[in-house]
């Protein structure tokens, strides 16, 4: 399942995506926006907006539909429809607090790494009393390049001071995939929205279907590292 050489000395995880399942959320909110400044937005351009920073998805919203059209009014609609499904529909994603209990046991200090801005991040973790049980949290304006960039990770392992190297990355995006990598940080995919292509699989330590998965490995390493230790 993994190919982590070794068990992680700390774990870097996205936010939306990984944590908390919102990137449903939002690609509901753009559709309807987009839908409602009759804008047609294909599935699969919502798809590569995944993970990426506001201007950058941004970009990619503008060279699908030109000059013509006021982005302004499909970005305004978007978050108002955001935030308002975040106050019925925010959840977390499956095995992330069976996970975080296990970071806990085993004393392995953690960070997040996300495109999001710092309230929104703060938003999220208060509204699940998580707040606390990361040690970083390196957000929207905390770097000078975002993801797919590296300057995320280097940041959060920096911050943890751990090699980079050394830190698992917990993602499930294109863009978030390639940040991890080129950050040096060997990358377990958690598919969201997006399914991994076989370069990407090349990319990464492992595929998983969710949290669950990775806290069985992680589990399952530390106790057979004991048992060795114990011989």
């Amino acid at each position: 399942m993994v190919r982590f050489p070794a068990i992680p000395q700390a774990i870097v995880f996205d936010l939306d995506g990984v944590l908390f399942d919102t990137e449903a959320l939002y690609r509901d909110a753009l559709l309807a926006a987009a839908a409602e400044a009759g804008i047609h937005m294909p599935l699969s351009l919502c798809q590569r907006m995944v993970g990426l920073h506001g201007h950058a998805a941004r970009m990619l919203l503008h060279e699908h539909v030109g000059d013509d059209t006021d982005l302004d009014t499909v970005w305004t609609g978007t978050s108002e429809r955001y935030h308002a499904m975040l106050d019925t529909d925010l959840r977390l994603k499956p095995g992330v607090t069976a996970l975080l209990d296990t970071l806990d046991e085993l004393g392995m200090p953690r960070a997040i790494a996300t495109s999001s801005s710092h309230g929104t991040a703060i938003h999220h973790l208060e509204a699940f009393g998580l707040r606390d049980r990361f040690d970083a949290l390196v957000a929207s304006g905390d770097c000078e390049r975002c993801k797919p960039f590296p300057d995320p990770y280097l940041r959060a392992a920096r911050i943890l001071n751990k090699p980079t190297g050394s830190c698992l990355a917990l993602e499930d995006s294109q863009a978030g995939v390639r940040s991890a990598v080129a950050a040096g940080l060997p990358t377990i995919m958690v598919p969201d929205l997006q399914q991994p292509s076989a370069e990407l699989r090349r990319l990464c330590a492992g595929v998983v279907g969710d949290l669950d998965e990775v806290n069985a490995w992680l589990r399952g390493a530390c106790d057979s590292t004991s048992e060795a230790r114990a011989h």
